[in-house]
């Protein structure tokens, strides 16, 4: 037996009139393209409840009352199985309605094996009536005209309810995090940051509605060019995950959608179920969702609204309306559950890519920074002196830069053992071309031929362009790894890395400015300039040496 909910839209009209809540408002369940069914089933529910509100009116012979929760008439149904159209009903309000927002939920049955389950009409709520005080019920803004007090639409709502594709959520969406820890559970990135005054804060909170009630209202916020997602785990890694994700699709529309991760693929895409009261907005590039859903939370080995799971956020960029690999993530550093309001702190990373991260940046921000600056200044600091047959510059450069190409395959090594896979992004890229140029070079320095040869020169100029372009990349795949580690709300770490890079530039710059006016210069005292060369080397090794430290210090704490 097959579910179909490809073929057919179905429409909800509410056809509102202008009396009091305590007056009958007709309502139509109607197939747009004139499909003929045989069987339905209809009610109205409070949105995030179960149970059926108010009482169905019957003008039509073709269909019968029912009994459900033991409400007489809170639900309406086919009387026999003739083919049929649409169908036309009359809901009462309940007397003592609390005035909550209503659906109305409706299955559809065209033969044995094809059929609709879940079909939900826009959120409806009531408005005042400016005569009398009592309200009317409308449609919701997110699928119709709003109605002022006391007025409704000139013309009949007809909203349309696809069951083929996640239509746009509405707009007007204010997320905050007021009330986190006392009604609801919030996680965020920075901790503790308001998405209502932070453009860089990465937000989701979960408010049970009712206690005993499997209904929990969502809101996550943050800035992305395409998606930004929350889920929940067994675990603190990727795979067998209930996901929600709000996308942006090509008309720049918002949509959520509800999904299973299977690991470090695409996600499996699920109907959205029991969703209800979307809402969405994009103000830059921050987009911001809210939602109520009463779908059973599942993971591999977890299901329920009353267990504990560990919280998942995400981001990263789509096409056209489908997700692609995350640009970055953060996860809670325990379990939580739903029904226990708190706010949830983001895990630590794990030592093993903290010591990715230090060893990274001990090799190319201290090792490679002396070795290169040795090599390229050798002249100056040693004067031709030699040590066992060999340059003294060439016995400092040599053996730091095999140290370097050394830390840098066990960096390389680290989170891959930790992985078990391909994370995505740009900063493995580049890592692995670090990693494969620094082989390169190495090679290339232990088959080069003597300084006398002819084609010394070619060693010369490849050796220098490779070593710079190493450098180079190796700066990007650090400010990369950074990026998605700084959990500071003002990125003090990619600042810092900054001032590191700056630092080093300008000293480069200076260094070369004061020996080409040195070697101008007459003086007969060549040891005072000795002096002074390696005095600037020291200063120039003590500010690699602060920015190294406090870098360290801020991977430690990340």
């Amino acid at each position: 037996m097959v579910v179909n909910v490809l073929k057919v839209k179905w429409i909800f009209t509410l056809m509102e009139p202008d009396v009091t809540l305590l007056h009958p408002s007709p309502v139509k369940l109607q197939a747009t393209a004139s499909t003929p069914f045989r069987g339905f089933l209809l009610q109205a529910r409070e949105v995030g409840g179960q149970s059926p509100v108010g009482s169905f009116d019957l003008p039509a012979e073709s269909a019968q009352q029912l009994t459900c929760s033991q409400k007489p008439n809170s639900a309406v149904s086919h009387r026999s199985g003739s083919d049929k159209t649409y169908i036309q009903v009359t809901w009462r309000p309940e007397a003592s309605s609390t005035e909550k927002p209503i659906q109305f939920w409706a299955s559809v049955v065209q033969n044995y094996r094809t059929f609709w389950v879940d079909l939900r009409s826009p959120v409806l709520t009531f408005t005042n009536d400016t005569a009398g005080g009592a309200s009317s019920p409308s449609t919701s803004p997110s699928t119709s005209p709003t109605a002022s007090p006391g007025t409704r639409p000139s013309t009949p709502t007809a909203p349309t309810l696809k069951t083929t594709e996640n239509p746009p959520a509405a707009s007007a969406v204010n997320i905050s995090s007021s009330d986190c820890g006392v009604s609801k559970v919030c996680f965020s990135q920075p901790s503790n940051c308001d998405p209502i005054s932070s453009p860089n804060c990465y937000f989701m909170s979960a408010r049970i509605l009712h206690p005993g009630e499997e209904a929990v209202h969502f809101e996550m916020s943050g800035s992305s060019d395409g998606y930004i997602a929350f889920g929940f785990s067994d675990d603190q890694l990727m795979g067998n995950d209930d996901i929600y994700i709000c996308v942006r699709g090509s008309d720049g529309l918002v949509r959520l959608q509800h999904a299973f991760s299977t690991g470090r693929t695409t996600p499996l895409t699920l109907p959205l179920g029991k969703v209800s009261d979307i809402r969405a907005s994009v103000q830059g590039r921050v987009i911001s969702c809210s939602f109520t859903s009463m779908n059973t939370l599942s993971t591999e080995r977890t299901t329920g609204f009353n267990k504990s799971y560990h919280l998942m956020f995400a981001y990263g960029p789509s096409n056209n309306g489908q997700i692609q690999f995350h640009s970055a993530t953060f996860t809670s550093d325990e379990k939580i559950n739903l029904s226990r309001p708190k706010l949830v702190g983001k895990a630590g990373w794990p030592h093993i890519i903290k010591a990715h991260g230090a060893l990274m940046l001990i090799a190319w921000m201290a090792m490679a920074s002396l070795g290169m600056v040795v090599a390229r200044y050798r002249n100056k600091f040693a004067n031709g002196k030699k040590l066992w047959g060999k340059d003294m510059w060439f016995l400092v450069h040599f053996p730091v830069m095999c140290v370097t190409v050394a830390t840098t395959a066990i960096a390389f090594i680290l989170p891959f053992s930790y992985v078990k896979g391909w994370s995505g992004g740009a900063h493995p890229v580049l890592g692995c071309l670090v990693m494969i140029l620094s082989l390169i070079q190495t090679m290339l320095a232990l088959l080069r031929c003597g300084p006398q040869h002819p084609l010394r020169f070619l060693f010369n100029w490849t050796h220098t362009v490779n070593g710079v372009g190493i450098k180079a990349l190796s700066v990007a795949a650090i400010f990369t790894g950074l990026k998605l580690i700084d959990s500071t709300s003002d990125q003090w770490l990619m600042k810092t890395m900054g001032g590191f890079v700056g630092w080093e530039g300008l000293f480069c710059i200076l260094l070369t400015v004061h020996l080409k006016w040195q070697a101008h210069t007459k003086d007969a005292l060549v040891s005072n300039r000795t002096t002074a060369n390696h005095l600037l080397l020291a200063v120039f090794l003590s500010g690699n040496v602060a920015f190294l430290v406090a870098l360290l210090v801020g991977i430690g704490r990340s």
